[in-house]
């Protein structure tokens, strides 16, 4: 009878094993942990899971407010109605478009921040070039005193600015906004002024010397030049102006709109902040008869009111993302 006998591994075969055992751990930790080319399932875990948290911040009040935009009263007194609605209840879209005035309304809203934002790109632009190019005494003064305008809170100076607009005869008029924006005073133009400044200070002087040399003036250089160069600026400077004086409701209502006498200039802002006195009117007047007020109107009225800007910065997202990237806004 024969015995088999089991030889003992070779050290060549252990060495392999633990070389493939070593293989093995390094894979899974670069799977995990990533390496300088590739991110690891832990990082793209952790980054997706926290951008969609707050993803989910911001767009929770935008989910809820359309979901019951839609509902009717007695789908909000449903507890078992949270999200979808019974049917798509076009009625309160109506009711708060006609208590709104909505058409009239939007279009004043858009001539109410429209042409105050092109006369801030027109001199926000200039005064940005000026400041770039030119070396003066007193350059840096101005520029901090630019800077300290824009940290300076706008309560402080509104009972002096109410006061001189009183006296050139420009409240409660659209006046009130233009004339500002038209000598690089407008709302907010400190920050406008110091993206052009940092737009054109990027811009190779060479180029314009070149056209100086070739027999251009100033205002030509800066028209020939600059202005073909700075079109980044210009939609970041467009767009967060626009924004900005659509939703501004203070200062609209106190030099626009008028507060002690009002004139018959409005925005979507105003007539959202007074939803519940003008529906009132409506209903009253409506041949329905009166109607209730319910949530679902007003979140209907609140979408209707911020409709337009949604829909522009959709249609301009990717131009404003390049344009934050080439302009140099930065979070530090």
């Amino acid at each position: 009878m024969q015995r088999s006998i089991t030889t003992p591994p070779s050290a060549e075969a252990e060495r392999g094993a633990g070389r493939t055992r070593r293989l093995t751990k390094e894979r899974v930790k670069k799977l995990l942990l990533g390496t300088r080319d590739r991110n690891g399932i832990i990082k793209l875990v952790v980054v997706y899971g926290l951008l969609i948290c707050i993803g989910f911040i911001y767009l929770y009040p935008i989910l809820y407010m359309i979901s019951a935009s839609f509902m009717t009263l007695d789908d909000l007194l449903d507890s078992s109605i949270r999200w979808i609605p019974s049917g798509l209840n076009l009625s309160n879209y109506r009711q708060a478009g006609t208590s709104m005035v909505y058409w009239n309304s939007l279009l004043q809203s858009v001539m109410i921040a429209g042409l105050p934002t092109l006369g801030t790109l027109a001199s926000c632009a200039l005064t940005g070039y000026g400041l770039a190019r030119y070396r003066f005494r007193g350059r840096g003064g101005i520029i901090a005193l630019i800077i300290l305008t824009f940290v300076l809170p706008s309560q402080i100076t509104m009972i002096p600015t109410y006061t001189m607009y009183s006296n050139l005869g420009i409240l409660n008029s659209l006046w009130a906004f233009v004339v500002p924006s038209l000598v690089a005073q407008g709302l907010n133009a400190p920050i406008f002024i110091l993206i052009f400044w940092q737009f054109f200070r990027n811009v190779p002087p060479a180029l314009v010397e070149a056209a100086k040399i070739d027999g251009a003036g100033h205002f030509k250089a800066f028209f020939s030049i600059a202005l073909p160069t700075a079109g980044p600026a210009f939609i970041t400077v467009a767009l967060f102006s626009f924004v900005w004086y659509w939703n501004e409701f203070y200062l609209t209502q106190l030099f626009v709109h008028g507060v002690l006498v009002e004139s018959s200039l409005t925005t979507l802002i105003i007539q959202l902040q007074n939803f519940a006195t003008n529906y009132s009117s409506y209903a009253q007047t409506a041949a329905s008869g009166a109607t209730n007020l319910n949530e679902s109107i007003k979140m209907a009225g609140t979408l209707i009111a911020v409709l337009p800007l949604l829909i522009l910065y959709f249609v301009l997202q990717r131009h404003f993302v390049e344009s934050i990237d080439r302009t140099g806004i930065t979070g530090e």
